[in-house]
Parts: C-alpha cells; sequence; structure tokens
C-alpha cells in the first residue's frame, strides 16, 4: 500500500525538503520532473502548487498534503489538519498575509478601502476580511508581480510576507494584518479513518514536529568531575533529568543533555570554569517530547 503525498512546489520546496529529510523521509528531485523519488517504498508524492493542494486532499486525489493554512482557508474545503508545522520559505516562523499601501498614501486602515481597488492573489481570504469589516472594495486577482502594481493598478494589495523587507524595498507599508498562516499537514476525513494511512500520517507528523523542535536546539555533552556536580547545576538551571554516566575508574562523570542554541555560546565557557572537560555541542535532527 502507498500513501499519494503532495509537497508544495515553489517557495516552499526547499524548506520543506530539507524539513522532510530530518524528519528521515528523502526525496530525489530534478530539475524537469514533478515526481520526485523516496526512500520510502510506502510514499508516492508529487510535487504541485500549494494552493492547489487542500481541494486536492479534499477530493480525494491525494492522500496526504503540505500546505499553508492561508490556501485551506482560501479554498473553503474540509480537511483534516494532521500536524501546525511552524515553518515558512527562509524561517521558523508563521508569515503574515497583510494589507499593504505606497507609503505616500492616504489609507491609514482597512476602514479607508471603501470604493478602492485592491490586488491579491488570495480573493476569498480578502472578501472575508472587508465583509467583516464592513467595507465595500473591489477585489481583483493578481497573477503576479503584486507589490508592483500599486499605485498606477491599483489603491492596494494584500500581500504574503515574512519579515516585510519585500514590502519595504518596493516602497509600501503595512497597514493592518489580514491573516497570519502556518504550513500545516493535512487529509480527508475518508483517508483518516483508513487504519494503516491513518498510522502512517500521524508517524510522519509526529517526525516533522521532531523535526522542527529540534530547530532551535543542540546536544551538549562533557565530562566533569563528580565534586563539581552541584556546580554545575547552578550553570545550567534548566537541565531536564541529563543523562549521567561514570567514566570507569575515576571520580569523574560524563553528562550529555539537550538545550537552546542560542545559549550554548553563554554556558559552554561557565562549564569550562567549573571544571568540564570535552565538551561537545552537535546538532539535532529530532527531538520527540
Amino acid at each position: 500500500m502507498k500513501l499519494k503525498v503532495g509537497l508544495p512546489k515553489g517557495s516552499l520546496q526547499e524548506s520543506t525538503l530539507s524539513l522532510m529529510a530530518k524528519a528521515g523521509f528523502h526525496f530525489a528531485t530534478t530539475q524537469r520532473s514533478y515526481f520526485p523519488a523516496s526512500d520510502d517504498d510506502e510514499l508516492e508524492a508529487i510535487l504541485i502548487r500549494a494552493q492547489e493542494i487542500a481541494g486536492y486532499v479534499h477530493d480525494g486525489v491525494l492522500d496526504v498534503g503540505i500546505t499553508g493554512k492561508d490556501w485551506i482557508t482560501e479554498n473553503g474545503v474540509d480537511v483534516v489538519e494532521v500536524a501546525e508545522l511552524v515553518y515558512s520559505k527562509s524561517s521558523f516562523r508563521p508569515v503574515r498575509w497583510v494589507l499593504a499601501v505606497p507609503e505616500n498614501s492616504d489609507i491609514q486602515s482597512v476602514q479607508d478601502l471603501n470604493g478602492k481597488l485592491i490586488a491579491t492573489e488570495v480573493i476569498n481570504i480578502t472578501k472575508q476580511y472587508l465583509a467583516k469589516n464592513g467595507v465595500k472594495a473591489e477585489v481583483e486577482f493578481s497573477w503576479g508581480a503584486t507589490e508592483a502594481k500599486t499605485p498606477e493598478l491599483v489603491d492596494a494589495i494584500v500581500e504574503v510576507t515574512e519579515s516585510g523587507s519585500s514590502l519595504r524595498a518596493n516602497k509600501l507599508r503595512i497597514v493592518e494584518t489580514v491573516l497570519t498562516s502556518t504550513v500545516r499537514l493535512i487529509t480527508s476525513k475518508a483517508v483518516y479513518s483508513d487504519p494503516w494511512k491513518r498510522e502512517k500520517i500521524d508517524n510522519i507528523a509526529l517526525l516533522l514536529r521532531g523535526a522542527i523542535q529540534a530547530n532551535s536546539k543542540v546536544g551538549l555533552k562533557f565530562n566533569l568531575p563528580k565534586a563539581c556536580l552541584e556546580e554545575v547545576q547552578k550553570v545550567l538551571p534548566a537541565m531536564k533529568r541529563p543523562t549521567i554516566s561514570p567514566l570507569i575508574g575515576s571520580d569523574w562523570v560524563a553528562l550529555e543533555t539537550i538545550i537552546d542554541e542560542q545559549v550554548v555560546r553563554k554556558i559552554i565557557p561557565e562549564l569550562k570554569k567549573v571544571g568540564a572537560e570535552d565538551i561537545v555541542e552537535y546538532p539535532l535532527n529530532k527531538v520527540i517530547y
């Protein structure tokens, strides 16, 4: 039995394949092929636009897919969101769909959009946002280069951003956030009711979450005199159940733990001061809680 998997092609492709690899699922891609080979014989993958994945999963064409909450909302489909995966094109944080206007525009809030023209790729999300705020404006679909359309062609745009740097570079000002979105692992109710497929999908979700949780952490191990254990507890106050192993024929022990990567640079010098030796920091692929 095989599971048909939809992987996002385009901006999310590289980060998704990298995350899947950390989770233990490797896909070999070529420039011309939309069907990457997997090292898991139970997976059959296709690269397709994230915008389309939710629809194909809902219709049963794909068993499972990775796409954004934004595209689930835009397509208005009822799917099972198995896992929230907080990563994006170039970071491990959500993306935002924002209302943006030229820096010198008179538009200061959504209320100023009455009678205006807005360009966006997320037509339905934008219309829902306007209706929620009681605003009547015209919304047209943008086929691309949305940031270049205002002010010559439209009054405002609704565009996706991670940091806002691209908008600022194009002399655009963010007015409001329309929607915050994260990546989701999704399937359909029919597929999720199949015992074999459900277990396979849940296992993929577990490993993907583990890969994301490992992103900001590293493993740390070192040797230490037994007499210094109490002092080390002061250096690592947040250390949870470290592995402590006696070193044969000595008064030393080996400690191993997982810690946030951003604090390691401060902790290693302190460990050295209290007598730690042979300190090794190593990357992690997965952390499963």
